[in-house]
């Protein structure tokens, strides 16, 4: 795990860099001429998170709200055939255009099942 290192002399923060004499990683301080050879070689970590399927968010009541479009969908909980529908809102780059549907009789939300949603977006 990476952490900060200080200078023993004046306190600065100490910046990893190669010594190429001795080939090894020191944490030198740039104030002054102190170095250390550090025991931990980790510099950086990049931690990658997974990213999450498109799912509808925890709105309460969007079958009830009027300013939404409406479509002919039949709800896979109840088959009532009315249901409003909203676009995905995330922002990521490769994210798809996915619409939304919520049952106006049991506010059920769900995609539309006839997409593919594990389908990879072609680039």
């Amino acid at each position: 795990q990476a952490s900060l290192h200080f200078c023993s002399e004046c306190n600065n923060l100490l910046y990893p860099k190669a010594d190429p004499q001795r080939r090894v990683m020191v944490y030198a301080c740039r104030i002054c001429a102190y170095d250390e050879i550090g025991d931990n070689q980790c510099v950086y970590r990049n931690d990658l998170l997974t990213v999450t399927k498109e799912q509808v968010g925890v709105t309460n009541d969007l079958g009830s709200d009027p300013t939404l479009a409406h479509a002919k969908m039949a709800c896979p909980k109840c088959g009532h055939d009315d249901a409003v529908y909203f676009q995905d809102q995330s922002k990521r780059k490769e994210t798809r255009m996915i619409l939304f549907y919520v049952c106006t009789k049991c506010d059920h939300p769900f995609t539309d099942p006839t997409l593919d949603l594990e389908a990879q977006p072609e680039m």
